[in-house]
């Protein structure tokens, strides 16, 4: 089995909106391929005192807030501190993933899925970047065109586990408001089975290099409507799409066909993730009912946000007001350091390790909540290691660069 090492997290949650923004003369876009721009829409800082058409959120119980939630929900909003969820705006995202989309300069956009299989214990990752923030060559670019840096990062844990992140060029782009293409993978919203379909062809990097082909298809039992502003300025937003969902893997791998618990959230940025954080720790646990996800978050000033939330089977948010403490456990391989959330006198623990690099940590963890044990996936991200620049020539050993791609991307709605 491959040890996992140097990969970019699988899972980052920023902050930002809609906005048809003219753009300047250096404008990027037309060096992108020439299918679906009808219609794309320009991300852009959201802050969070902006709430828009946003209704004050309604009162489930005296424990738990409840938010704009699932497909029919009318109520929503965030809470009075300005640190829970609010409505999903500005991108057309918010009854399913638009992948339509124009990322300024400095910025990113990434769309996350992740499955294990409790039987097997095998896992998998996958995230599309536009814009891609752990990449070495989108940093030595100056970051000015995302769109030149783009890739399919496709991890699988367990046996013949292996790790893909190829970085390439804007000629491999292909976006419409249901697919994105990148080079020979793609990523496509099927709107009358309400599912996502992740066509996988990409190639291994050292040390086992190889071909992983198949599918990944993800069925959500509920998508949200709302998203989370991650600072103030709203540079960052978390878009949780489907804490809940079903995930069927069949790749071109003797033991990777197989059903378990998936996830698919996204995260959109204005500036890079160094400019405004330090550290955060990020996880989803699937409970009775549905699934918990915290972000914890040091930013740049030295300032601290917590945010822990419970969403149902049909994607309802609550914002759980006495959540479990951080609680500190055994630090990574690369001795990042870590704490998720669990129960007072109880300690979570590492069941399977995902993902080592020197600044990020992606684990299998067993954490008690609330009175529920359960198993969920965890990362660590620290970005004070990874403003080191010797850790981007790390990275490039394991991130290869293809600038260039034959004929031309024409995805289908």
């Amino acid at each position: 089995m491959q040890s996992n090492h140097l990969r970019p997290p699988a899972a980052f949650r920023p902050d930002l909106s809609k906005g048809a923004m003219p753009r300047t003369s250096d404008d990027a876009r037309g060096l992108c391929p020439p299918v679906s721009c009808v219609g794309r829409v320009t991300l852009r800082a959201e802050p969070r005192g902006d709430d828009g058409d946003a209704k004050a959120a309604a009162m489930r119980d005296p424990d738990q807030e409840s938010i704009l939630g699932g497909r029919g929900n009318s109520s929503g909003g965030w809470g009075p501190d300005g640190g829970a969820l609010r409505p999903a705006r500005g991108r057309g995202d918010d009854q399913a993933p638009n992948f339509n989309i124009d990322v300024p300069p400095n910025g990113y956009a990434w769309w996350y899925i992740d499955g294990f299989d409790p039987q097997t214990g095998r896992a998998i990752s996958i995230i599309a970047f536009i814009g891609s923030v752990f990449s070495p060559w989108y940093k030595w670019s100056g970051r000015k065109e995302p769109q030149n840096n783009v890739c399919l990062n496709v991890a699988t844990y367990g046996p013949g586990g292996r790790f893909t992140m190829t970085d390439r060029g804007r000629a491999a782009l292909g976006q419409t408001q249901h697919s994105l293409t990148i080079g020979p993978s793609s990523v496509t919203w099927d709107d009358t089975e309400k599912c996502l379909r992740i066509k996988i062809d990409e190639i291994s990097s050292l040390p086992l290099i190889s071909r992983i082909r198949g599918t990944v298809t993800l069925r959500p039992k509920g998508i949200t409507q709302v998203e989370l502003p991650l600072t103030a300025k709203g540079t960052h937003i978390w878009r949780p799409f489907a804490p809940s969902a079903d995930i069927d893997v069949d790749l071109d791998m003797p033991g990777w066909t197989w059903s378990g618990h998936g996830y698919f959230d996204a995260n959109f940025g204005t500036r890079a993730l160094e400019q405004d954080f330090n550290y955060w720790t990020w996880a989803r646990f699937p409970v009775q009912g549905g699934a918990k996800c915290f972000y914890d978050l040091e930013l740049r000033d030295g300032t601290h946000e917590q945010h822990a939330l419970h969403f149902d089977t049909q994607g309802i948010g609550q914002q759980i007001k006495a959540p479990p403490p951080p609680t500190k456990f055994s630090r990574s391989l690369w001795a990042v350091a870590r704490n998720t959330r669990c129960d007072q006198g109880k300690r979570p623990k590492q069941v399977k390790s995902l993902l080592d690099a020197p600044f990020y940590s992606r684990a299998m963890v067993e954490t008690t909540l609330l009175g529920e044990t359960t198993t969920g996936v965890f990362e660590a991200l620290d970005l004070h290691r990874f403003r080191n620049p010797a850790i981007l020539a790390m990275l490039a050993v394991r991130v290869p660069r293809r600038a260039s791609w034959p004929g031309s991307i024409t995805p289908e709605d």
